[in-house]
């Protein structure tokens, strides 16, 4: 079930980025046949977790797919990813453009086979071009884009934030892309690149530097740019985030604290002033918000409508109310198991979103059988 119901999609993905777009696209409905080589995907291997057969890293990027084994680097793969291409609506890829190219996994190489066939290439830096080759992770991405240096304390070094952005952004990407293809109706090559991918990201920081010649800084407590007070403070025990956008909200902040001074002294008074004087503004706020735990200062705070959240760990979100009000972890059956998942997070008020568990390696090779032998 789902919008994507009917249309098939090869994945020819590894780790992260492809994988991921490729698992968007199956809880949407789409049936997804992921070709890994004899030794399968490298995610299969990697992290200390497994529940049954299956790895729990691999199962977090790979639910509701099918698994076929291709050596395309020989003929025999080939003529079985043609089959395969015959009767598929997009093929999904992410490995180095060489890879890319030299197995035939182009909108060119494989039109004779299927006009029709929508080819999507995640890569590092693009297909083509003088950085096509070049090394692309995560973390690499990060560090060249200037995610690291704007993030992190401004006297410490830069910091990587805690999860794969890059990665994950990329593949969604890859996914909107090939949905726009789908809809669109007819063949071709799309090109997405993890690199630009995090540039379009950087949206209003990269257009202040582009057209005002203002480069982001690091700012303490991972500060807004523009906005005071917009960050994290430590409390007595634990840290809270604070976002006051509207004087209106600030007045409410400050009658709350019992600061009334904050609502008319020309250095706090304004969203504006309190931009030009972040050091003094926060300083007061630090000061204040020491006084009670974090969970004291919601309790406080968030009925009056101000925007205020303690900073929790993963385990507590997943385990809290919130993601328990939208469902948003899975058990997926396996071996007399539950094989637990965060959930898509895209909601249809027609169909619900099914979850099957990761496929074994192989496990639908009888799928080439059922394609046509003469292709």
């Amino acid at each position: 079930m789902g919008p994507l119901s009917g249309k098939r999609i090869l994945e020819v993905g590894h780790m992260l980025a492809g994988p991921y777009s490729g698992m968007l696209l199956a809880d949407l409905g789409a049936e997804v046949i992921k070709i890994e080589g004899p030794d399968g995907d490298i995610a299969r291997q990697i992290g200390p977790h497994t529940l049954g057969e299956h790895n729990v890293y691999f199962a977090s990027l790979n639910r509701n797919k099918k698994s076929v084994v291709l050596d395309l680097k020989t003929d025999a793969g080939q003529r079985g990813l043609h089959r395969l291409v015959a009767e598929s609506d997009a093929l999904l890829t992410n490995l180095r453009p060489s890879a890319i190219k030299s197995l035939g996994l182009t909108y060119d190489a494989l039109k004779t086979v299927n006009p029709q066939i929508t080819c999507v290439a995640l890569t590092g830096y693009g297909l083509d071009g003088p950085f096509s080759e070049s090394p692309a992770y995560d973390y690499v991405i990060q560090a060249l884009t200037g995610v690291m240096m704007m993030t992190g304390d401004p006297d410490g070094s830069p910091v990587k934030p805690g999860f794969s952005t890059v990665d994950n952004s990329a593949g969604i990407m890859g996914a909107l892309a090939l949905t726009a293809k789908l809809v669109e109706g007819h063949g071709g090559q799309v090109d997405v690149s993890m690199h630009d991918t995090m540039l379009s990201q950087l949206n209003y920081l990269a257009s202040s530097y582009l057209n005002a010649g203002d480069a982001p800084a690091r700012v303490a407590g991972g500060g807004h740019p523009y906005i005071v007070p917009a960050q994290i403070f430590e409390a007595r025990r634990g840290h809270v985030v604070v976002f006051i956008t509207h004087d209106k909200f600030w007045k409410l902040f400050a009658d709350a604290l019992g600061e009334p001074r904050w609502t008319t002294d020309p250095h706090f008074a304004t969203m504006q002033a309190r931009s030009r004087h972040r050091d003094e503004v926060v300083a007061d706020i630090a000061r204040r918000l020491k006084e009670r735990d974090a969970e004291e200062w919601v309790e406080l705070l968030a009925p009056l409508g101000l925007v205020i959240a303690a900073v929790q760990s993963l385990p507590s979100a997943l385990d809290g109310a919130l993601v328990t009000s939208r469902g948003m972890v899975v058990d997926i059956p396996v071996e007399g198991a539950a094989l637990r998942l965060v959930g898509n997070p895209i909601r249809f008020d027609d169909a619900e979103t099914g979850y099957a568990p990761p496929p074994l390696l192989d496990q639908h090779a009888a799928l080439l059988k059922a394609t046509k032998e003469s292709v």
